[in-house]
């Protein structure tokens, strides 16, 4: 237990993480389309700032700006060698933040998917996944993040890749997948079936494992309740988006406020989450929300599926992908507080 992020989860009973890294940038002035990475180099006060949001939020932990800095990814900018250059410089900027911060702060290194399809549906082969991702976690290391944080993975093989290449460079790490349609990945994976996968690792097996994204806050919970059901002692994470999106005035908006995700915030430490944060829409001003419910809060016994229902609205879909009953779907979200 030499890394920051265990000897962090050793100390506290639960971490907050921080939100969304895209809806704050474009908050701040990225426009759609554009490869957040080259503000690593281009404009690193916003990237300061963007980290420094979460930070003075409470979060122990914040991801970088490098989601889609993989090779893949930056091909379709031209900017497929500067892999090394974007994702060092993002590390930096976090550690700098981290720590000017005055307690301890994680540099988690965030790995999102290559966007390209594993073999045989597709032409990526587990090998140059493993490539693309090395690239990454080297320059990530390079820059002195503590871990590398794979999220919104969809396929077992790009996850088991993402793991062999954090393996490579010699840099624990994190997992999480994101559970779309009926409790399922978009490549068919259910919770019960993430967690028999991690736990068949032969490498590395991450520090925690856990879900992001998807639909609804509602949504992701049952999922996290899916991999406490499975047994799993390893630390679950968490990171739901604030509500549900929508369309308005030619912009995505999600419907959860701030006292929506502090409610979400609780029950996921009471699910069984020890690494909690937000994702798509989830703001600094969601985070300090946040921060102060899991303080002040008591922590409870494991909620049921009407429980959360009643507190952050129904789920999208009827199931949860492994047959069990689901609970209320979606239409009852109007018992949501809002």
């Amino acid at each position: 237990m030499t890394d920051a992020l265990s000897k962090m989860l050793a100390d506290k009973p639960y971490i907050l993480a921080d939100g969304a890294t895209g809806t704050n940038l474009f908050n701040m002035g990225l426009q759609s389309g554009d490869a957040p990475e080259f503000w690593n180099v281009d404009h690193p006060d916003r990237i300061r700032t963007l980290y420094r949001g979460p930070v003075e939020a409470g979060s122990d932990l914040f991801l970088t700006n490098t989601f889609g800095g993989n090779a893949s990814r930056l091909k379709l900018h031209d900017a497929q060698s500067r892999v090394r250059e974007f994702n060092r410089a993002g590390a930096e900027l976090g550690r700098e933040v981290a720590d000017a911060a005055g307690r301890q702060v994680i540099v988690a290194g965030s790995i999102g998917p290559t966007g390209d399809i594993m073999e045989p549906m597709g032409t990526l082969t587990f090998d140059l996944a493993v490539e693309m991702f090395h690239e990454q976690c080297e320059g990530l290391k390079e820059g002195g993040a503590d871990v590398v944080w794979v999220e919104t993975i969809s396929a077992p093989e790009e996850y088991r890749a993402a793991g062999v290449a954090a393996d490579l460079a010699g840099i624990p790490w994190c997992g999480t997948m994101s559970f779309d349609t009926a409790g399922r990945t978009m490549m068919g994976v259910t919770s019960a079936g993430m967690v028999d996968m991690v736990e068949a690792i032969k490498g590395s097996k991450p520090l925690a494992f856990g879900a992001n994204c998807g639909v609804g806050a509602s949504d992701l919970l049952r999922t996290v309740l899916g991999f406490a059901a499975a047994g799993s002692e390893r630390p679950l994470i968490a990171k739901g988006n604030a509500g549900i999106p929508k369309f308005q005035a030619g912009h995505i908006h999600y419907d959860g406020t701030p006292e929506l995700m502090a409610d979400y915030a609780v029950l996921a430490r009471d699910c069984g989450a020890r690494i909690i944060g937000g994702c798509c829409g989830t703001t600094p001003e969601h985070l300090r929300h946040m921060r102060a419910a899991l303080d002040s809060r008591p922590t409870g016994t494991r909620p049921t599926l009407e429980q959360i229902t009643e507190r952050l609205g129904g789920f999208s879909s009827p199931s949860d992908g492994t047959g069990d009953s689901a609970g209320p779907t979606r239409e009852r979200r109007g018992r949501r507080r809002s």
